[in-house]
């Protein structure tokens, strides 16, 4: 009998242990049946998913054989940074919740005792408006404001207004206030002040943060207000952080989670550069930064993004010699470019996801974007769900109650551990450019982030990531949700970018079709044979075209060459037809169906198959993995749908 440590189950100890071998092997008959012929590290290769940054998630992760190597720990590297598997699967249990490197979380009772902070996103210029949310938010569940001032936000005077009944020493305000930053936050200290609130209650994020409003808007702004402004906060007020350090702008821009992580990084330091050099030591400077990641739908990335940031961040406290006061503040904020505009929702899966992620990772404070968040000002019910996700995962599902609840599992620890290396070698390079605000002007950072959304788009386009919705299901019938327009983004800087932004374009194509001639552009699904042999490809060809606005026109079930020319004649298409059904039956039928189609006036006509099946029956091929969008456009093109 196996003799288990003293900490182990002993529920499976007669039984022998598997062997990863094994495992293989079974792994190899299960793809040999779907007809693929690979054996040992190919058949895990064949399951494997490769992600952005170099990053690969394996189908299985195992127990850590040693825990001896300790990978770098000098400058170059990352603290206690393991250089295998191993070690960084047996890290998670050698560190604690609330100490260096605060893998497992920046505080010891983590989020445990009270939740993540609930912070609900407020937008709008009218004050009392502003006001009627605010106070509907907090008195239903909302514990922090997050509220935009200045250009495209309240005007910084109307702050008092737009404030007004609310408990100041209860509720947290954070500012996004871009280039006036330091007039915003000046109006809420004095706020605090005329209403009493002690200094010792008040908690607030100033929002300062020069370096982000660059990378938005291209304009550059002295930080020394963002210093004076440390200064008084440290000094009097030891609950208020005045400067953030926000990656959105980079993951707006397209960037990915290492990319994400090391901008933060560099904006960071180079903000405790300022600090430190305007007076303030260095544990008062890291205690004046709070970091503002996004969270995804990528549930595990997302985890592991917020356990890394952590890591990194006390990797930097602990060269500038402060371990302890290393743990890093973090906002997580749901991805706006997750967001979809078309079947918005479908956003609350996704927001949910993220939430659960972020506080899974532990996120200080997490906010939940409105489901309607990218069709403008969201609605009273768009802002109930956003604040009742964060409810019912921490009051009905009891996500805070564990602490690093992922913390142990081989395949979270390796992916935080992957991440952190890929974040802090991009950090490196930024660092060796001249630091981030170089990085900005010389367009390295632009440059970097575009190449990554440009290989993104392109799985975007071939629907290797399908967006429910929108490239995947999409319902062209749906009515558009209307919402009275957000106030302008600022600009300049960075491009924002959307995951759905090319499939917009071509259903804003088909709308505008649809609003002048009454009617969507139509192809004609032409299915062989029967259910059983053309369902499978009909659906997905519907599936295609509808996510471009195009309608297809499956009817009748079924048509022959006998059949073909009344039906497409009947279904009104723009020109052009489809081949639905399966390989036999293209050999037999293909080439007579696509000639009475041509004959009935069929300009083009497409086969769901890859490229070659069914000799010259078709002119075009679409296939799982082809470019959607380029197909789809070059149909709208030309079926004459203006662009």
């Amino acid at each position: 009998m196996t003799v288990l440590p003293d900490d182990g189950l002993s529920l499976a100890a007669e039984f022998p242990d598997a062997t990863h071998e094994q495992w293989q092997r079974l792994v190899e008959g299960v793809l040999r049946k779907s007809g693929k012929e690979v054996s040992g590290e190919a058949a895990e290769d064949a399951l494997s998913t490769k992600l952005e940054d170099g990053l690969t998630t394996r189908p299985l992760y195992t127990a850590p054989a040693t825990a001896e190597d300790t990978g770098p720990d000098g400058d170059e590297g990352v603290p206690g940074s393991p250089g295998s598997a191993a070690s960084a699967a047996s890290s998670a249990f050698a560190a604690f919740p609330g100490f260096a490197p605060f893998v497992r979380g920046g505080r010891p009772e983590g989020n445990a005792a009270t939740g993540w902070d609930v912070r609900q996103r407020l937008l709008g210029t009218d004050p009392v408006r502003v006001n009627e949310a605010v106070l509907a938010d907090l008195e239903n569940g909302v514990t922090s404001l997050w509220l935009t001032v200045g250009a495209g936000g309240l005007p910084v005077d109307a702050l008092p207004r737009a404030l007004a009944g609310v408990y100041l020493d209860l509720a947290p305000v954070s500012l996004d206030a871009g280039a006036e930053y330091a007039d915003a936050a000046r109006a809420l200290l004095r706020l605090y002040a005329e209403r009493e609130v002690a200094p010792s209650a008040a908690r607030a994020s100033l929002g300062a943060d020069p370096l982000g409003h660059e990378a938005r808007t291209g304009e550059r702004l002295d930080p020394a207000e963002a210093v004076e402004l440390a200064r008084t906060a440290a000094a009097d007020w030891p609950g208020v952080r005045a400067l953030t350090a926000d990656a959105l702008p980079y993951h707006e821009a397209g960037g990915s989670a290492g990319q994400e992580l090391g901008l933060s990084l560099a904006t960071g330091v180079a903000y405790l550069r300022a600090l430190t050099e305007g007076g303030l030591g260095i544990e008062a400077a890291l205690g004046q930064l709070e970091f503002r990641y996004a969270a995804t739908a990528d549930q595990f990335l997302t985890i592991a993004k917020f356990r890394a940031a952590r890591r990194l961040w006390a990797r930097v406290a602990e060269a500038c010699g402060a371990t302890e006061a290393g743990a890093q503040h973090q906002h997580a904020v749901t991805s706006p470019v997750m967001m979809t505009r078309r079947d918005p929702w479908v956003n609350m899966l996704r927001t949910t996801v993220a939430c659960m992620a972020a506080g899974v990772g532990g996120a200080d404070s997490v906010t939940v974007l409105p489901f309607d968040h990218e069709l403008g000002l969201p609605d009273a019910f768009a802002r109930r769900i956003a604040r009742n996700t964060s409810t019912i995962l921490l009051e009905e599902s009891h996500l805070a109650r564990v602490i690093d609840p992922a913390g142990g599992s081989y395949y979270v620890e390796q992916l935080t551990d992957e991440l952190a290396h890929a974040a802090w070698e991009f950090f490196q390079t930024i660092e060796k450019s001249g630091g981030l605000a170089a990085a900005l002007r010389s367009g390295l950072v632009a440059d970097r982030l575009a190449a990554t959304w440009a290989e993104r788009s392109a799985k975007l386009a071939k629907r290797r990531e399908p967006i429910t919705g929108v490239s995947e299901f999409p319902l062209l019938s749906e009515k558009p949700v209307v919402r009275e327009p957000a106030p302008p983004l600022p600009t300049g800087g960075l491009p924002r970018v959307r995951r759905d932004e090319a499939y917009e374009a071509l259903r804003a194509r088909s709308d505008a079709h649809l609003a002048a001639t009454g009617a969507r552009p139509r192809i004609f699904l032409a299915a062989l044979g029967p259910a059983a042999a053309h369902t499978a490809r009909a659906t997905f060809a519907s599936n295609l075209f509808q996510s471009g606005g195009v309608t297809p026109v499956h009817d009748p079930v079924s048509v022959d060459p006998q059949s073909a020319a009344a039906a497409y004649a009947a279904s009104g298409a723009d020109g052009m037809a489809v081949l639905c059904s399966s390989d036999a039956l293209y050999e037999e039928q293909a080439e007579a169906v696509s000639a009475a189609l041509r004959a009935a006036g069929a300009t083009t006509v497409f086969l769901a198959g890859r490229p070659g099946t069914a000799g010259q029956a078709a002119d075009e091929y679409v296939f799982a993995g082809c470019d959607a969008v380029a197909v789809l456009s070059s149909v709208l093109d030309r079926m004459g749908v203006a662009s």
